[in-house]
This record gives structure tokens, sequence and C-alpha cells, in this order.
């Protein structure tokens, strides 16, 4: 029978000798951030270490992929104590952040309780996490970081409250019923049977988004109740949206070949967006026994567009477009 090695348990600052020196630094590393996110289910994008808010200095803020908010990491390689926990609600407030992060060495009951607390009080769009990090070795392997959470959002309780909350609305329409329901079935579907796609908490409208890697692109799924279709579509939102758009434009028959289908490129004139999209005909999203095969194609044409998609727009470089010499062409939307 084989001989088992025993973990064993390594001093933090062993590895890490200060945390302004040493971890912060080694935490915002992208390897790293992905570790961190994969603990909380979130994809996270380095913005900027040491960010200063009035006097003091926020040890890392990064964007949340999947709707660009912000999400502020505050930093310890020892116990949990009150001035930390004053500066992160400083920062929330002067960042406008909506996801907090307090990682340290242990967190005492009442900071534990504290934190609890603030997720109970706020709204859903304000989420707070602790975390303690420990390392771990196999014998005289190198260190191995583990996150363990010790508070986070009753991200269950919140979503149903607005979700009834949504659902009785004077103003929430037959139709709006069928889209909450649409993509509350879809989340399901999708987190069950895909292991890229992570879908938002449903809302009564025509579209769900979710994060395709890099801050200023998402990929959404849509229904248009109107002409019976269903589509998805690659967003580009923020200043460098028409450069993005022409560069990737320049790789159409490559990328419509990896696809298998032609997609619509719509440079359109707004000048902070622009968006690529495929869809589906002659689909009632109101069907609802229809609704498995729908989804499935959403979440088959999503994952597409992830395989195609992810490492162009991570790769893309505003600095290698050069401005069309004609004017761009007036899209309508439909």
């Amino acid at each position: 029978m084989s001989a088992l090695s025993r973990l064993q348990r390594v001093a933090l600052t062993d590895i890490w000798t200060t945390e302004a020196q040493h971890f912060t630094p080694w935490l915002a590393r992208e390897e790293n951030l992905a570790l961190l996110g994969g603990a909380l289910e979130l994809e996270l994008e380095h913005e900027a270490t040491e960010k200063n808010v009035g006097p003091f200095r926020a040890d890392i803020l990064c964007k949340d992929l999947a709707d660009g908010s912000w999400v502020l990491i505050e930093n310890q390689l020892g116990r949990t104590d009150h001035p930390h926990l004053g500066q992160l609600l400083t920062y929330a407030s002067g960042l406008k952040a909506v996801t907090i992060i307090w990682i340290a060495a242990a967190f005492t009951d009442e900071h534990r309780a504290a934190l609890d607390w603030l997720n109970s009080i706020t709204e859903d769009d304000f989420r707070f996490f602790g975390l303690e990090v420990e390392l771990w070795r196999i014998d005289d392997s190198a260190a191995a970081p583990k996150f363990n959470i010790v508070s986070k959002p009753n991200e269950w309780s919140k979503s149903v409250s607005k979700g009834k909350r949504e659902i009785d609305a004077a103003d929430l329409t037959g139709v709006k019923a069928t889209q909450f329901e649409y993509w509350t079935a879809f989340a399901e579907t999708a987190t069950a049977r895909s292991k890229i796609l992570r879908p938002q908490k449903p809302r009564p409208q025509h579209w769900t988004s979710m994060s395709i890697g890099r801050s200023g692109f998402y990929v959404s799924a849509l229904v248009n109740s109107r002409d019976n279709l269903i589509g998805v579509e690659l967003v580009m939102a923020d200043e460098n949206a028409k450069p993005h758009f022409d560069l990737l434009e320049q790789e159409k028959t490559e990328i419509e070949s990896e696809l298998g289908t032609q997609l619509n490129w719509k440079r359109l004139s707004d000048g902070k967006h622009s968006k690529i999209d495929v869809w589906k005909a002659d689909v009632d999203f109101r069907k609802e026994t229809d609704w498995p095969q729908q989804h499935a194609w959403l979440i088959d044409m999503l994952e597409r567009f992830h395989k195609v998609f992810s490492d162009r727009i991570r790769s893309l470089d505003a600095e290698n477009w050069e401005p069309p010499s004609e004017p761009d062409e007036f899209v309508i939307e439909t």
C-alpha cells in the first residue's frame, strides 16, 4: 500500500514578509486574482494597486467582468481589526464600490458578524465578503494558498426577495413576468450544463448578460417577442468600441468560419457601443414547452462566442487601429 504524505501548514510571513510589499503585489497578479475569483465565483480584472481614497490607500481595486462594477480588496496578514473595518466602509463610499473583499489571516467573531450584518442590511447591489487565507505544502513542495470564505452575502434570499419585488411591481406586465421566468430557467440550465457561462441574476427584461473576460466587453442572450427571435451578441461598450470593432472586423471571414455561421456586424453611430450578433428565427420565447430547445441553442452559441472571441478580445490593442476614411453607417437597432 502506498504511503501517504501529510499536509503541513505554512506561516504566511514565511512567504509574504509584509502585506504591502509582498502579499498585495502577489495577489494583484492575474493568475492569483483568478484563484481568488474562483473561490468567490467572480471574474476579476485588476485596475489599480494602492488606490488613493481620501487620506487612505486601498490595497487593490478591480472590476467585476460580469457587470463592470467596482471590487475593492483589503488585505491583512494578521487578525482583523477595527481600523481596517472602518477603512473598508470609507473606501466603499469613496469609490462607490459594490463588492468589498476583506482578506486576513484570521477573522474575529465580531468582524465576521459585522460583515454578516452589512450583507443583511444593504441592497442587492452591495456585497461584502470575508476570507481567511492559508498556506499549505506537502513534504518539500512549494507552498499553496487556500482561501476560506467566512462571510458572504445571502445571495439566495436577496435574489428571491428582489425578484419578488420586481414580479409584484405594478408596472410589471405579462411579458415582463415571462421574461423573468425565462431567464430564471435559463440561468439554472446554463449553470448546470456549462463550465464557462456565469449568467447574471434573472431580471424582467429582454436580455441577460455575462462576462467574456475583459472589461468593456460582454456577451448577451436576447429574446425578441415582436419578431419571434432569440439571439446572442457580443457588445463593445467603452471609448475604444470603434477601434476594437474595426480590428475584429478585419478577421470577419476567419471568425465566421470558426463560429460556423454568418454574423451581423453593427458599427453603431453611438460613440461607445458596437455589436456583433446572430439570431434564430421563428422562435416564440413565450412558449414554455420550447424553452429547453431555446436555452440549448443560446448556451451553445454563447459558448461558441466565448471560444472564438475570448482570446481575440484580450489581445486587442486600440493603438493598432487606423480610423476609417468614411463616416460610420447609421444602423437602426431592432
